[in-house]
């Protein structure tokens, strides 16, 4: 069993820091300790894209010395959707601390729980 883990070390961190932030995002009542649960979640998604797109023995697919032969490289498409998501995810963490800043401004607090309340009141 723990040969297996070991043998799979970075998917298991890939994982295991996946369960930490969704863990972290259904138990926090804090807007920032969310949107760091939600930074937990992505990390260990671009991990675990990393990990399984790596093969061992091979480079990444830049040609140089005139070596041409596929069987030499590793697919480049898990490292382009690697880059890709860490420019969504910035963009987007940047936007939810944008509106973070903002209910803060409006309510004075970053709780869930006593922003839904003052929201009940004031529909009322």
């Amino acid at each position: 069993m723990f040969g297996n883990i070991i043998g799979n070390f970075g998917q298991a961190v890939a994982v295991l820091l996946f369960v930490i932030g969704f863990a972290n995002l259904l138990l926090q009542k804090n807007l920032i300790k969310k949107i760091i649960g939600m930074n937990f979640i992505d990390t260990g998604t671009y991990l675990f894209l990393a990990e399984k797109g790596y093969i061992a023995g091979r480079v990444a697919p830049i040609i140089t010395g005139g070596v041409t032969d596929a069987e030499k490289y590793i697919n480049p498409i898990p490292s382009g959707l690697v880059l890709t998501g860490i420019v969504v995810s910035v963009s987007v963490t940047a936007l939810m601390l944008s509106l973070t800043i903002r209910l803060y401004q409006r309510y004075h607090t970053l709780d869930m729980d006593e922003i839904s309340t003052i929201l009940k009141k004031e529909e009322n």
